[in-house]
Order: structure tokens, then C-alpha cells, then sequence
């Protein structure tokens, strides 16, 4: 056989399996938008944030780019650690070529399922398992297809918590400035016009977005 020859063989198979990993790459690219909103801290936040505007009363200030900067941010901040094992067990020897890409799923999965495992309840785990009739002596073996819903529910079971106990305080300003106007009879004046001021300087003079802020990170302590 003519060496030249195989070695333009070689060179096509070589030519082939490049493509295909690009492929896989850029598929793996379009479903991070997915995987941020819904394996990250990112869900918990925006909910939180969501409920404090809501519980203002501001309308859209903060506006919903701010939110979502600040949100995406914080999730970083938060993800750090799990980024970094993942980046140590998976996208260092995958760029440097020591394992395929499957290879590096595998073995970026556990550090991203231990962090939801912590996150999530007890409660709905058990719920996707007998939905799923899965069976396992450990939670390290359960599949990520538990894990992942189970984790997004607990999510946002804590966010709706947490949006709850950030209501109750502003709610009791809207009750005493409503009551106040019932009583010195001035129906025609908005009891939300008069109560906003109260509310922002109430979150002002607390220092609410430090407090806010530090409380959703140390809830993924």
C-alpha cells in the first residue's frame, strides 16, 4: 500500500472527529441559557428580587436589566467553587485533549449534583423518585433527570419563602398609611402614593440591598 496514501487516510479520520466536537461543543453552548436559570443559584435570586420590587412598589426601578445583571453576578460569585472543580475535573483535560467530551460531562456532573443536592429538599426528591420509579442506595447515584427538577422546584419553593418575610414589613407600612388616611378621611388620596416614600426610606435607613444580598448568599451556605 502507498504510505502516502495513508496518511491521507489518517488525516481524513483526524479531519472527521474534529467537526464532530465542535458540534457537541456548540450544542453544549446553546443549552447554558437552560442550564443557568435552572442549576444555578440564578432562580432563587431573580424570585427574591422579583418579590422586592414587587414589595416596594416601584414599579420598575430597579429596572429588569439591573436585576438581571445583578442576579447573573451574584450567581457567579456564588458558583465560584463548583466552577472551579468542574474547570479542574473536566474543562482542563478536555481543552488539553486527555479526554473526549463525553468523558468530561461525566465528569463535570458530580460537583454541579452535589451542589444541588444540598439546595434541595428532601421532599421533592422523593417525589421525582416514585414518579420515576428510581432506586438508589446513595444519593450520589441518583440521575441528574431527578436531581435537576427536583432541585428547580426547591428553588423555588425558598425564593417564594423568601419573597414572603420581605412582603410582611412593607405590608405593614401600606396597612398603617391606609388606616391613617381612612381615619382622617381622605378617601380620593392614593394610599400607594403616600406609603412609597415611607417604604424606600425604611429599606434606605435598614441598608436593605447589603442585607438582602448577604442573606440569599448565605442561604447557600
Amino acid at each position: 500500500m502507498n504510505p502516502g496514501a495513508m496518511n491521507i487516510q489518517v488525516d481524513g479520520i483526524g479531519a472527521v472527529s474534529a467537526p464532530l466536537q465542535i458540534v457537541l461543543l456548540l450544542t453544549l453552548i446553546s443549552f447554558l441559557p437552560a442550564i443557568l436559570m435552572t442549576m444555578t443559584s440564578f432562580t432563587r435570586i431573580l424570585i427574591v428580587f422579583h418579590f422586592l420590587r414587587q414589595a416596594l412598589g416601584t414599579q420598575e426601578m430597579p429596572s429588569s436589566q439591573i436585576l438581571i445583571g445583578l442576579a447573573l453576578f451574584l450567581t457567579m460569585f456564588i458558583m465560584a467553587p463548583v466552577g472551579a472543580q468542574i474547570n479542574e475535573l473536566a474543562v482542563e483535560p478536555a481543552m488539553a485533549g486527555r479526554i473526549t467530551m463525553t468523558e468530561a460531562l461525566s465528569r463535570g456532573a458530580p460537583p454541579l449534583r452535589t451542589f444541588m443536592l444540598k439546595q434541595t429538599r428532601q421532599a421533592d426528591i422523593a417525589l421525582f423518585m416514585e414518579l420515576g420509579h428510581i432506586r438508589v442506595n446513595t444519593p450520589a447515584e441518583l440521575p441528574m433527570t431527578v436531581v435537576m427538577p427536583a432541585y428547580i422546584i426547591s428553588e423555588l419553593k425558598t425564593g417564594f419563602q423568601m419573597g414572603f418575610f420581605l412582603f410582611v414589613p412593607f405590608l405593614l407600612i401600606d396597612l398603617v398609611v391606609s388606616t391613617t388616611l381612612l381615619s382622617m378621611g381622605m378617601l380620593q388620596l392614593p394610599p400607594a402614593m403616600v406609603s412609597l416614600p415611607f417604604k424606600i426610606l425604611l429599606f434606605v435607613m435598614i441598608d436593605g440591598w447589603n442585607l438582602l444580598v448577604g442573606s440569599i448568599v448565605r442561604s447557600f451556605a
